[in-house]
């Protein structure tokens, strides 16, 4: 089997819960709704009740006609079998009404805990596990767990009418229940036996689904660049590849979980052979008080009697699956985050002064980040914060929205650390433009308000005309009932930029920070961005990661930073006499490409 989970690996947060803790867990959910399954049980009950009593009168009814064989004995007979029937359907109707809606409500607040916890997850987190692994946790596996719920009313259901046909079994004949109990033990055994492989292969079959799942997302969210580097047989072979280990897991788990059934089936083949052969021998001694009535319903009743009891036997290897599918939900719900607040204190409109003070940060335990990181910025001071790739400029912007946890040091908002603050609080006052600006999918004026839900249609209207004047609205083809595609895909970047700047303005944040496109963008919408960002840092702390040579000199202070520290700061003109660091960086790639934008410039009014 070693070679089928080749590559197939847990994800670290993932762990081992007894069966005892998974079923105290599971029952949690069921609490709410004590009352229902109470009603549920008394259906169970009654439908058990019923079932049995249909071979019961068709047995008293065999020894009845035997010696007195009349119409209306025979009318009264089916009479009485039709409304057991139909009285077993009703009481099995509601039961499943009543269950199902039962169900539906506990997958229900499953799946919510489940998505919770994964919103509330740092972006470590999402750094580190792929999107579809994560979304088979909370759709598959929440859904999966259903069939948990429905194999445990059914084993209820089936424990009822073994306890009911073997009472009366005993009614019949002792010996040969006894007989038929002492071979019970033997289909019990034979499904524990399976109890430890069966949640091993459900779990293995789970997880080459979410690595399904995740290679397929990736698949699609970047068909783009495949298809420029005509990587399409590539994407196909990974999928090939995921797909076959599926197969074969698959194999493995369906082979596994219905092997049970044919050996249980020749267990009770070999039982039933046995209380055939002993049961027709009492019926041929008039001194047993065995009659073929009552051989009749004993057989009946042992026929009865193995399918409940196979279905009792096997349910703890079936079980796994559900059990699988709970302890990887669980797994999720319990993973502790990384970023912790150590209070949650009130926080009113903040002025913007930001801190850090020696601080600490790595991504991972190899490569640590930001050393000994210290600076100091001024409530509405704007700042631009240049160096190469790596020096850890974004890094900076992550920890000031509080998306990762530093290792040491200490980050003041106001003066106040922001461990303590209560983090929806402060976030709401926090506005940011990534470097790909993130659009929903619906219209550019419902992304706008995607930042203040409560915000009217004039407060869209307005917030979209401050930047750019408005003019950008013009060239979308229905304004801002425009569909933005997925992701956005039917604007250009530039129009992205100008949504997002727009969505920002909405929000009115005390602390905005930018971390600017490399994208290139012609003039005309070059011109418009810029003027959205000199509304928006008005007035208000904004911190840029700058890749714009516009937006590095209108900053009040330009940052320098390398292998996570500061090695120059001040304004353009006077970095650039020192002819430092931020000189080389001027010289390299912003006066390069301020070149090339007074080139684009000049191509546009030609």
């Amino acid at each position: 089997m070693g070679f089928i989970l080749d590559g197939l690996d847990t994800e670290d947060y993932d762990r081992q819960y007894s069966d005892r803790d998974l079923l105290k867990r599971i029952l949690e959910y069921f609490r709410p709704y004590t009352g229902k399954m109470i009603l549920v049980t008394a259906m169970i009950t009654l439908n058990s009740a019923f079932t049995i009593a249909g071979p019961i009168l068709i047995s008293e009814a065999i020894d009845i006609l035997a010696v007195n064989p009349t119409n209306q004995a025979i009318l009264l007979m089916s009479l009485g079998i039709l409304i057991l029937g139909v009285s077993a359907w009703v009481f099995n109707f509601i039961r499943q009404w009543f269950s199902a809606r039962v169900t539906g409500n506990v997958v229900l607040k499953l799946r919510e805990d489940v998505f919770v916890a994964t919103v509330s997850h740092d972006m470590s987190f999402f750094d580190d596990h792929p999107s579809g692994k994560v979304v088979s946790r909370v759709t598959s596996d929440t859904q999966d767990f259903a069939e948990t719920v429905n194999l445990t009313l059914n084993l209820f259901s089936q424990g009822l009418l073994v306890i009911m046909l073997t009472i009366w079994l005993f009614t019949i004949n002792v010996k040969l229940t006894l007989l038929l109990i002492v071979m019970t033990p033997l289909a019990v055994i034979i499904a524990l036996s399976f109890r430890g492989i069966a949640r091993k292969v459900t779990q293995n079959a789970r997880r080459i689904t979410a690595t399904i799942n995740a290679q397929i997302q990736e698949s699609i969210s970047g068909i783009v660049v495949a298809k420029s580097f005509r990587q399409e047989p590539a994407i196909y072979a990974t999928f090939d590849e995921n797909n076959r280990q599926g197969y074969k897991l698959g194999v493995q788990r369906g082979m596994t979980l219905m092997s049970i059934f044919p050996i249980m089936s020749l267990a009770s083949g070999l039982g039933t052979a046995l209380l055939v052969f002993y049961g027709g021998l009492a019926t041929l001694n008039p001194a047993s008080g065995v009659t073929s009535g009552d051989w009749y319903l004993y057989m009946q009743a042992v026929g009865f009697y193995w399918w409940p009891m196979m279905n009792i036997a096997s349910f703890w290897s079936q079980f796994q699956d559900g059990l699988s599918a709970a302890e990887r939900a669980f797994a999720l719900i319990d993973l502790e985050p990384k970023v912790i607040q150590m209070a949650d204190e009130p926080i009113a409109r903040i002025n913007g002064r930001i801190t850090f003070q020696n601080t600490l940060f790595s991504y991972t335990d190899k490569e640590v980040v930001l050393p000994d990181f210290s600076l100091d910025i001024s409530a509405g001071e704007t700042v631009a914060i240049v160096g190469h790739t790596g020096a850890g400029k974004s890094s900076v912007a992550k920890l000031i929205t509080r998306f990762y946890e530093f290792q040491g040091g200490q980050i003041l908002i106001d003066d106040r650390d922001i461990r303590t603050l209560d983090l929806g609080q402060y976030r709401l006052q926090i506005g940011g433009v990534p470097q790909e600006p993130f659009l929903f999918s619906g219209t550019v004026g419902e992304n706008i308000r995607y930042g203040r839900p409560s915000a009217t249609d004039e407060d869209v209207i307005t917030a979209a005309n401050k930047i750019g004047h408005g003019d950008w609205l013009e060239v979308l083809p229905e304004g801002l009932d425009t569909d933005v595609g997925e992701r956005g895909s039917s604007l250009s970047m530039g129009q992205r930029q100008l949504v997002a700047l727009a969505r920002v303005v909405l929000k009115n944040p005390a602390i905005f920070i930018l971390d600017e496109a490399t994208a290139s963008v012609d003039p005309f919408t070059e011109t418009q961005i810029q003027e959205g960002l000199d509304v928006i840092m008005a007035d208000r702390t904004a911190i840029v990661i700058a890749h714009r040579l516009s937006t590095v000199r209108h900053a009040n202070r330009i940052i320098v930073m390398a292998n996570g520290g500061i090695i120059e700061e001040g304004q353009h003109d006077e970095l650039l006499t020192q002819g430092g660091h931020y000189a080389d960086l001027y010289n390299t790639y912003f006066r390069h490409q301020s070149l090339e934008y007074i080139n684009s410039w000049v191509q546009e009014i030609e």
